[in-house]
């Protein structure tokens, strides 16, 4: 049996159970305000030159969600090592039932923010477990927890094959076991694809995937472990319809700008809370999943 460490202030092992205390890294917080960051917007892979007042204002509404769903919000303090993508707090930690696992991104300017969640989750009584250390390279936007044992890890541009190993190595003797799962190159390197772009969990048997741009194998392994798929509409996938967070109980938040997909998910039973995203999420191409560092599910 897997070892088990008890604790009401953090867990991990689910994408879909009620979403207790969460992690956020505002706009603001991340210097989108900052002259000498937000230059770098461009080779950042953002669309545009960032606008923190809509940004802002955006985030905000995100946290709005986050609380009315009962979450416990908690921010990441600033930085002066931080970018412009620390906004997308998801990506840079991987907590466990076991601690806090330090992700070591594949984009360089990124490379600080793993640091950055274990210091700051030591005072939220949330112990580092270990961090993933050269020549491996993990994005948290490439893990799905498919059940409390499995975790599917994306192998592409962010996340590389000796990072998968160091996960395999840490948690499988914990009982849990890490598959691989290949990624398409997409768009190329520049403006990568996580696998979470192309997967959302909805609840424990459902899937909202792209499923042009998913391997044969991933579609398999989900088919033979039961799930269900609800297809995006194609129209929406470079607004990041596929990039929606389950907020536990049937409950999602997704873009409000994609409204033909969130209308797909409502025809299929789902709770769905919308919030405007065109500055904070599809200008820097990360979804409300990418804005959540979720730290309690229960």
């Amino acid at each position: 049996m897997p070892e088990v460490v008890t604790s009401t202030r953090f867990n991990g092992h689910s994408m879909v159970g009620a979403l207790d205390r969460v992690m956020v890294c505002s706009p603001r917080t991340a210097g989108w305000n900052q002259p000498d960051r937000a230059a770098h917007w461009q080779q950042l892979g953002f669309h545009h030159a960032p606008d923190l007042a809509q940004a802002q204002t955006q985030h905000e509404a995100l946290c709005r969600e986050l609380k009315s769903a009962g979450a416990e919000i908690v921010e990441l303090p600033a930085a002066g090592d931080l970018s412009l993508d620390s906004v997308y707090a998801h990506d840079a930690s991987l907590p466990t039932d076991y601690g806090l696992i330090v992700m070591r991104p594949g984009k360089p300017n990124r490379v600080a923010e793993g640091p950055r969640h274990s210091s700051f989750c030591e005072t939220l009584d949330i112990p580092t477990l270990r961090a993933i250390t050269p020549p491996g390279t993990t994005e948290a936007g490439d893990i799905l927890w498919l059940d409390s044992e499995t975790l599917l890890v994306g192998r592409g541009y962010r996340t590389n094959a000796p990072g998968i190993q160091q996960m395999r190595d840490l948690l499988s003797p914990k009982g849990v076991e890490v598959i691989s799962s290949p990624l398409p190159y997409g768009p190329g390197p520049s403006a990568c694809l996580h696998l979470m772009s192309l997967i959302s969990l909805l609840d424990d048997h459902t899937a909202l995937v792209d499923l042009p741009l998913l391997a044969v194998e991933t579609v398999e392994l989900l088919k033979s472990r039961g799930f269900k798929f609800i297809e995006i509409d194609y129209s929406e996938r470079n607004t990041l319809a596929c990039n929606v967070l389950a907020l536990g109980n049937n409950r999602l938040l997704a873009i409000e700008e994609n409204s033909k997909t969130n209308a797909r998910i409502r025809q299929a039973g789902f709770d769905v809370r919308t919030f405007p995203a065109s500055e904070i999420c599809i200008n820097g191409s990360g979804g409300p999943t990418c804005l959540t560092r979720p730290l309690l599910r229960t």
